[in-house]
């Protein structure tokens, strides 16, 4: 952006700014508060502004500022797609959406603007337009990473998986590690007689559901093969067939030693995975029999055994829409009988278990879980678990416990599809329940507990299913 007006705030504007690309924006703030006390006028620091407010949750101030940059200035298409963004993460889609066209009305050759504006459309379930902005994005700047990203998302949603998995590579969180190794990347080539370094990605549960390529690609020949992984799932993974060695990313990672390295969610592109070939040999995961002997005594028995998650992590983009308010969210499933409960919330709300434990049968042991190889041996010990996305959701699926999962109707994650009750990466296991309506959990709350009680009397009439 141009330096503000008059000459004495520039100095205040460009500290605000330094202090903004190093991530303090309390100090940015001050700066660019003063220097609009000097030049009230310029929209550049109000614009800044408003972002480092944004950046402190103070959304109604943000607001605030980002409007009267544009109204000093209504042809900035970067504030109207800064804008745009605070409002999509409000969920005031509508005002987002008038956001967003006046940005590519303002600047129709704005990649990023029309790659934002996709993304809002998505959201809104308005596939075919969001996919025309997307590609009007690329088509303004073929290297848009985001827009590539942005476009698998929508692409794997609807089952594209040819476009999707090849748009997905777009993707660049594992570049520290990439960096790291001395090996070239693997890029689809047989990998026989060769060793293979796997490197972690995103979550625990994305490793989870992509760990199944791992058995397959040994059988083709591969004479090594290290996986890289959250140190919560070290234990879990050492149970997988095909893995020589796992190395928690908190311990010396080697930079040599292996032929070739490779992110673990690239394996779906290279290994050309369809719909109709996604390596589904459930249960690939097992919990260890020492610890299932551990964890059976702290387990009810003579009753229906059912775990219960009901937030995921709070640092996902999507976690208010994903995860329930509270527990007590689920008190129409108390009314089922013949169920003890089992409360697996490890983190945020682990401890709402104990205020419930006077309406339920419930038992918490959420707080004496220590990571997800505990996890595992009390989830594999189950009758069913209910749960939120999250990777407790993965982990019954690939230990093939019988599992219903709770999605959100605003971003549903793209690995469960647009709609249906199955779940092509855990069939005959996991079962989706969808919200109608954005927010709102309780018919699917009912559903759910319409359904437990149907799956308790047909177990104990012996005609088990999920």
């Amino acid at each position: 952006m141009d330096s503000p007006q008059p000459a004495l705030s520039e100095p205040l504007y460009q500290e605000g700014c330094r202090w903004l690309n190093e991530g303090d924006c309390e100090a940015a703030e001050r700066c660019f508060r003063q220097c609009l006390a000097l030049a009230p006028d310029a929209w550049h620091a109000h614009a800044n502004l408003a972002f480092a407010l944004e950046q402190q949750r103070q959304y109604e101030a943000a607001e605030v500022s980002y409007l009267a940059a544009l109204d000093i200035n209504p042809c900035s298409a970067e504030v109207f797609v800064n804008f745009g963004s605070l409002l999509m993460s409000q969920k005031r889609l509508n005002d987002a959406h008038a956001a967003y066209a006046a940005a590519v009305q303002v600047d129709p050759n704005s990649s990023s603007a029309w790659s934002n504006f996709g993304v809002l459309l998505a959201g809104m379930k308005k596939e075919e337009e969001a996919e025309t902005c997307l590609n009007k994005a690329l088509q303004l700047n073929a290297y848009n990473a985001k827009a590539t990203f942005n476009l698998s998302y929508l692409q794997l949603r609807q089952g594209r998986f040819k476009e999707g998995w090849q748009a997905f590579e777009a993707r660049d969180w594992y570049q520290a590690m990439a960096r790291h190794f001395a090996c070239p990347r693997w890029s689809g080539e047989s990998l026989a007689g060769k060793s293979l370094v796997i490197v972690y990605e995103a979550g625990h549960g994305d490793m989870i559901q992509f760990c199944r390529y791992i058995p397959p690609l040994k059988t083709s020949g591969v004479t090594r093969i290290s996986l890289i992984c959250h140190p919560a799932l070290k234990r879990l993974l050492k149970q997988l067939d095909g893995l020589d060695e796992v190395i928690g990313f908190d311990e010396t990672v080697p930079q040599t030693g292996w032929d070739h390295w490779t992110p673990l969610m690239s394996f779906p592109f290279y290994c050309n995975t369809t719909a109709d070939s996604i390596p589904a040999a459930i249960p690939y995961l097992r919990a260890e029999s020492e610890l299932k002997t551990h964890w059976a005594r702290h387990l009810p028995s003579g009753k229906f055994k059912v775990g219960l998650v009901w937030k995921g992590n709070p640092k996902f983009e999507n976690d208010a829409d994903r995860s329930l308010p509270h527990l007590n969210a689920l008190a129409p499933l108390w009314h089922v009988p013949h169920v003890s409960y089992l409360a697996l919330q490890k983190g945020c709300g682990e401890q709402e278990a104990d205020n419930c434990s006077a309406s339920c049968d419930i038992t918490n042991l959420g707080p004496q879980m220590t990571d997800f190889a505990d996890a595992a041996a009390i989830v594999a010990q189950l009758d069913l678990l209910i749960c939120v996305d999250t990777a407790m959701g993965h982990l019954a699926g690939a230990l093939g416990t019988p599992c219903w999962m709770l999605l959100p109707d605003y971003m549903t994650d793209w690995r469960w599809g647009a709609q249906g009750t199955q779940s092509r990466w855990y069939p005959d296991v996991v079962r989706l329940f969808r919200q109608s309506s954005s927010g709102d959990w309780a018919p699917v709350i009912q559903q759910v507990a319409t359904a437990l009680e149907t799956l308790c009397e047909l177990k104990a009439h012996s005609k088990i299913g999920i």
